[in-house]
């Protein structure tokens, strides 16, 4: 028995602001239904005993410390812009405002 519909899938597309033909609506329900399918096998795996994990192999990642060091002042960030203004950077405007 699917487990989406046609009307489900129509609901969707017009939610998503979709225009689907009828082969299309067809076509994705049969799909869903195929994915659902594969999410439900995988989810009947017994997995007791298994620690859950975020990669497939141990990963170790070096930190440095976080430590204070020395900085660039405003000067000296600004002092080779090519433009500043009231201590800040010019750049040019991109987004018409």
């Amino acid at each position: 028995m699917p487990q989406i519909s046609r009307d489900e899938v129509a609901h969707l597309a017009t939610l998503a602001r979709l225009a689907l033909s009828e082969e299309e609506i067809t076509t994705f329900a049969s799909q869903i239904d195929g994915i659902i399918g594969h999410v439900s096998a995988v989810q009947n795996v017994d997995t007791e005993g298994v620690e859950p994990m975020s990669h497939p192999h141990a990963t170790h990642t070096a930190m440095r410390k976080d430590t204070v060091a020395p900085s660039l002042t405003q000067e000296q960030a600004l002092d080779q812009a090519p433009e500043a203004e009231d201590d800040k950077f010019v750049v040019p405007q991109i987004l018409g405002e």
